[in-house]
């Protein structure tokens, strides 16, 4: 939009082009991610606008929300006309919808896939900066009854007791599991690490009669699963 080239004040732009007459007027899936961070910047500098400022934070996080997510105070306040108030408007926001994403997991039923399970560890720990592992208890309906993080470590692993899974296994009479960690770097290859502990998790489950139904791997925006590899 040549508005946001021009740096032309936003008061000054067409009604249907400002983002928050936009959103009153055509919904809030007409904005895209910039002008809905305009929304929570609020206000510009003298020299750009929130639009402006909202374009410079998002090109920082390489037009990723995620990465955006990741961002702490200090590294939100080293843009320019990003201030404190403004940058914790940000966080806030962001913790906000990754909230909200847990909040629909947790309304599933039944997991029958390897995505709905993705989709409640992608909510857990998608956007940390460190490795956190995580277990889905199951029924033998398969549905969730609980979700416990196991560990949490540095930026390239972290430590996993076995004996720790099981022992919460049994406390919680649980029928099954669904074993998931992060990968802050996003690469979703599973390392040697990663598949001696599946198998020793999975044969531990076959001693106990409790199975071991999936080891979700998180990057980013997607996802590695041992048992729609034929790992499991």
């Amino acid at each position: 939009m040549d508005n946001y080239i021009n740096h032309i004040p936003i008061n000054q732009w067409a009604e249907d082009d400002r983002p928050r007459e936009k959103l009153e007027m055509k919904g809030r899936h007409a904005l895209s991610d910039t002008e809905l961070l305009a929304i929570l910047i609020s206000t510009g500098t003298r020299h750009e606008s929130a639009v402006d400022l909202s374009k410079n934070l998002l090109k920082r996080a390489g037009n990723n929300l995620i990465e955006l997510s990741k961002l702490c105070l200090s590294d939100l306040t080293k843009e320019k006309g990003i201030g404190k108030a403004k940058a914790l408007t940000i966080m806030a926001a962001l913790e906000l919808g990754r909230r909200r994403n847990e909040a629909g997991a947790v309304s599933l039923d039944k997991i029958t896939q390897s995505r709905q399970a993705y989709e409640i560890f992608s909510s857990l720990m998608g956007d940390h900066l460190y490795e956190q592992f995580w277990m889905l208890l199951l029924n033998r309906g398969n549905k969730l009854l609980r979700k416990i993080q196991i560990s949490e470590g540095g930026i390239s692993g972290t430590v996993v007791d076995p004996k720790k899974i099981f022992n919460i296994v049994l406390e919680f009479h649980a029928s099954s599991i669904i074993l998931g960690h992060n990968h802050p770097s996003g690469n979703l290859e599973p390392s040697e690490a990663d598949k001696k502990l599946t198998r020793k998790i999975r044969d531990a489950g076959l001693l106990l009669d409790i199975d071991v139904l999936d080891h979700i791997i998180v990057g980013d925006d997607n996802y590695y699963s041992f048992a729609d590899m034929g790992e499991m």
